[in-house]
């Protein structure tokens, strides 16, 4: 593990800026009946909305918006469903000085999120669906484009790596020079390894340990294994509930090497960990 600076980059994100020199929390708020470890809490809009406004209170300064699961096996959403599930909490929290991020691999859900007021596009496929490079060429909003290898249904097969920090870079930056190629202006990407997406246990904790490497790339990085399996794997098989102290321990280890976005589901711990952190680096 080596240690890094953050980037002094600060990313338009419509009329706000986020801080990108600093650590930033991303909440999560999955607005759908069955992700892996919240699913069907913040399902209906007034509980969605009250979560979210509690996560800004506990120091999120980004609202990430799913309505699609990705976890292991899960099955798609139809198009309709999702805008279902999204737009009316985007349009909500849009009254809200706050940053929305939302969770799709749907261009059409994205640009309606975008004119309801969202401002990032978090991609687990990295835009591989139709049309989703030129829509985020379009819109000129910040992405988070993620590794993963195949589809939900069938990543945990996909996991044969010569070494996984070294093939997710190369696998990454291909994908980026995609997209830029397609008109995705660079200084609007950010970059997520894919914890736990087509990786063992053993393979996200190297890629852990070796974060760092990901700043060759030249983005801004977001961590994202909160309750993650290989969390629990290391705490003796504990449920996602109870991966809160474990998920924090990997924010900072994250942070400590250069992620300048981590994504948590328990937001107030994690924010009050890096309020610790900050103090050590003043």
């Amino acid at each position: 593990m080596q240690l890094m600076l953050l980037p002094q980059i600060q990313l338009p994100c419509g009329r706000l800026r986020l801080d990108l020199s600093q650590p930033q929390v991303m909440g999560i708020l999955n607005v759908t009946p069955d992700s892996f470890s919240d699913g069907g809490q913040h399902h209906q809009k007034d509980q969605a909305i009250q979560h979210a406004l509690q996560m800004i209170e506990d120091g999120a300064s980004i609202i990430d918006i799913g309505g699609e699961s990705t976890r292991p096996n899960a099955s798609p959403v139809a198009l309709e469903e999702e805008l279902r599930r999204v737009i009316p909490v985007v349009e909500a929290l849009s009254k809200y000085d706050v940053i929305m991020s939302i969770d799709t691999s749907q261009p059409e859900v994205m640009r309606a999120a975008v004119q309801a007021g969202a401002h990032i596009w978090n991609d687990v496929r990295a835009l591989t669906r139709p049309q989703a490079l030129e829509t985020a060429a379009e819109l000129n909003i910040p992405v988070v484009m993620m590794h993963m290898r195949g589809e939900p249904t069938n990543m945990n097969q996909l996991d044969q790596y010569d070494d996984v920090t070294e093939d997710v870079i190369l696998e990454l930056q291909q994908r980026l020079d995609q997209a830029i190629a397609v008109g995705v202006k660079p200084e609007n990407i950010i970059i997520d390894p894919g914890f736990g997406f087509a990786k063992n246990a053993q393979q996200n904790f190297q890629l852990l340990n070796e974060f760092w490497k990901l700043n060759q790339m030249g983005y801004p990085i977001l961590s994202g294994l909160s309750r993650k399996r290989f969390i629990g794997e290391a705490l003796n098989g504990v449920p996602a509930q109870e991966r809160a102290v474990g998920s924090v321990t990997g924010h900072l280890l994250s942070i400590q090497q250069g992620a300048s976005i981590v994504r948590a589901h328990d937001v107030k711990a994690t924010s009050d960990a890096i309020k610790v952190w900050k103090m050590m680096q003043a």
